[in-house]
């Protein structure tokens, strides 16, 4: 009870930090659970929460089912080489620096005033070798060398719209070439009914990936909400069994398309190139109510 208190009081001892960044106005709100734990808004939309005591810990139910992907592309504790396009307050970067010691990783975030907040307010370990780059995302990843990364994670939102030059097939061909042989890509896209965006997404990435999988509510794929749904692409099988299990038994159960299935969710929908390209839909401001 003791204990309770005392995490109560230095809760209520942290203030929220608010600050125009070139996105937008960047809020750092305290987590009331969580001692040292943040949830960082841009322009009221929620993008990352950390804990800086438990950077393992991953609140959003995305960023979870990212932690899945990221836990499954390489044995359990070995050092990986990840590229992180989209940085937010570094919430995945910390946790492969937790779950995976000795990673070498690389974080491209175009927005340098989020960088600089994020350093001053949520201070990275400094034994992590995390690299952050200010940059576009896809820029930044023309930077990283030929097979150079086991993980590529794209989570890449501006104005809570996804670019369109990071939609592409060109922009998966990029991918592809900065990921080894035995790579993945993980992305976290975003959508509502009717799932035209997410459709086309899942068409451009079988178009450059022989295996793909899709985590996400079930309300989400029915295209009853907006949600979002991670992607999962590589040139080898994937852990379906594996990344089912654990998002069934998330908080928020989420569902995983892969094979035909997924194929057949597509709807016949045209790979997107950067002739055609588009950002993806804004959530409807109920998202964030």
């Amino acid at each position: 009870m003791g204990r309770s208190r005392n995490n109560r009081r230095r809760t209520a001892a942290a203030q929220a930090v608010t600050e125009t960044v070139d996105g937008g106005l960047a809020q750092l709100i305290p987590d009331p659970d969580r001692p040292r734990a943040w949830t960082l808004l841009i322009d009221g939309a929620p993008q990352s929460h950390v804990d800086l005591d438990d950077p393992a810990y991953l609140s959003f139910e995305y960023q979870r089912r990212l932690g899945h992907v990221i836990d499954l592309a390489a044995p359990p504790g070995r050092p990986v080489q990840a590229v992180h396009l989209g940085g937010g307050a570094l919430t995945l970067a910390r946790y492969v620096a937790a779950t995976r010691p000795r990673s070498t990783q690389q974080v491209v975030e175009r927005d340098a005033a989020l960088v600089q907040l994020v350093r001053r307010e949520l201070p990275l370990d400094p034994n992590a070798r995390i690299r952050v780059r200010s940059a576009d995302a896809r820029a930044g990843l023309a930077k990283v060398p030929d097979g150079w990364a086991d993980l590529v994670v794209a989570d890449v939102f501006s104005g809570a719209r996804t670019p369109a030059h990071l939609t592409s097939t060109e922009f998966l061909d990029e991918v592809r070439r900065a990921l080894k042989p035995s790579g993945v890509y993980a992305a976290n896209l975003a959508d509502g009914p009717p799932l035209a965006h997410l459709r086309g997404q899942i068409a451009t990435a079988a178009a450059r990936f022989p295996e793909l999988a899709l985590i996400a509510d079930a309300a989400v794929l029915r295209g009853k909400r907006f949600g979002n749904a991670i992607l999962a692409a590589s040139d080898l099988p994937l852990p379906v069994a594996e990344l089912t299990r654990r998002a069934a038994s998330d908080p928020h159960p989420g569902r995983v398309e892969h094979g035909r299935q997924l194929t057949d969710f597509t709807g016949g929908a045209a790979p997107v190139t950067d002739a055609v390209a588009v950002a993806s839909p804004a959530p409807p401001p109920s998202v964030f109510r």
